[in-house]
């Protein structure tokens, strides 16, 4: 074997994964099994561990190198591992001389590498530039594929360990990602979503700020044959006038919009450190709701943030309707070392899982009820693969014997309770 990458986490990992794969081969790696960790929660970090400590039993021939957010906020604990041989940096990972100078390492090291010479982190705070990374064959055959625009977050959210695996934000110059765009469209690939850790910090870093509505802009623009784009996740109070324009008149961008909401109490919202209010993001669905009325949205809440109340909680489950969510994406509350919510006076664990559960239930009614109403609709549905494809509002839709990578104009007739069916 050469090497394997194991991907924990977020699609922006999925996307960095790639580049591993593609970096550490070409620099000679081999018998290498490589853990793109994930530090959003612990339990991302245990499952990380586990999958470790499981790979090395049963391969016990390989070198594993753990990376990702959790390698770089967590490295010491990572080194300490028996099973562990070196934990490269989150920056690191994307460069080919770090995947070099492991394979020198282990080539003059033998097995038994010192714990303190494992470490290959550096600071992740320092690094102010963002390098674009164009793979040809990334997910090769798969219609839908990620363009890495934007990396790191300015805000510091009191929950949150991210800015600390990630760093500052920074962002791919606009022609860069055209130009990623255009490559990746001429290879046949149907759909580009744009990703990144904070999106619509878009383009602060750059020379004249451009917002992340003016490179959607461009992109549609510049790569006019491009017909469909999506938007990964977004912090809807950066929303930019220009990305609203796009959603209301430019019918190639997707329709479904994943928010960064977290709470629906203003109390915690505050607390959370976020910087928006629950009416802020009603009256930012409404508004949009406004400018394209079949939108979909998804979003990320939070249950049991420490000092959540009951009444504090049944409004993050009353934010479900009154901002007319789609997909909801639960996390139940994690303490993250290092971050200040940790110090915050805590919700039992019993509770938090209780409460997660009753979000997750009325997350479901709510995809249930946009499942029903899209029967008897007519939708262009991109073929994902020979059982599945999704619509425009990224609903998965149930199919047979299609193409992937087509785009079919299909009537909905139903749903089986998770897909539609035509």
């Amino acid at each position: 074997m050469s090497v394997d990458v194991v991907t924990f986490g977020c699609r922006l990992n999925a996307f960095e994964s790639e580049v591993i794969a593609r970096e550490a081969e070409s620099a000679g790696l081999t018998d290498t099994i490589v853990i793109n960790s994930c530090a959003v929660t612990n339990e991302a970090v245990a499952q990380a561990r586990q999958s470790i400590r499981r790979l090395k039993r049963e391969r016990p021939e390989v070198r594993i190198v753990v990376t990702g957010c959790a390698a770089q906020t967590q490295a010491r604990m990572f080194a300490d591992m028996a099973e562990v041989d070196r934990v490269v940096g989150n920056d690191d990972k994307m460069r080919g001389e770090a995947w070099r100078r492991a394979r020198v390492a282990f080539d003059a090291a033998g097995f038994g590498i010192a714990n303190e010479e494992k470490i290959a982190v550096a600071d992740i705070m320092a690094v102010r530039e963002m390098a674009p990374h164009l793979l040809e064959g990334f997910q090769k055959g798969l219609p839908r594929v990620f363009v890495q625009v934007q990396n790191g977050c300015d805000h510091r959210c009191t929950f949150c360990i991210i800015p600390y695996g990630r760093g500052n934000s920074r962002s791919v110059p606009m022609g860069a990602v055209v130009d990623q765009v255009r490559a990746l469209l001429e290879r046949g690939h149907a759909e580009i979503v744009l990703t990144g850790v904070d999106m619509t910090s878009y383009g602060a870093d750059l020379p004249g700020a451009p917002k992340l509505g003016l490179l959607t802009k461009q992109i549609l623009r510049h790569v006019p044959e491009l017909k469909r784009l999506r938007i990964s996740s977004i912090d809807q109070v950066e929303v930019d006038r220009d990305l609203l324009d796009v959603i209301a008149d430019d019918e190639r961008l997707m329709p479904h919009l994943h928010l960064s909401l977290q709470s629906g109490d203003d109390l915690i919202l505050k607390r959370m450190k976020r910087r928006h209010s629950r009416d802020d993001a009603v009256q930012f669905c409404a508004q949009v709701r406004r400018l394209r009325p079949d939108i979909a949205f998804g979003a990320d809440i939070i249950a049991g943030f420490p000092t959540e109340t009951e009444e504090m909680f049944a409004r993050s489950k009353d934010l479900v309707e009154a901002c007319g969510l789609t997909f909801l994406h639960v996390f139940p509350y994690s303490p993250r070392p290092g971050t200040p919510a940790a110090r915050m006076p805590q919700v039992s664990g019993e509770v938090i899982k209780q409460r997660a559960k009753r979000l997750r239930a009325t997350g479901e009614a709510a995809l249930q009820k946009r499942l029903a109403s899209e029967i008897g609709a007519t939708r262009q549905v991109l073929i994902e693969s020979a059982t599945q494809g999704r619509t425009e509002h990224f609903m998965p839709v149930a199919i047979a014997g299609e193409t992937p990578g087509a785009v079919r104009t299909l009537a909905i007739t139903g749903h089986d309770g998770a897909r539609l069916t035509v």
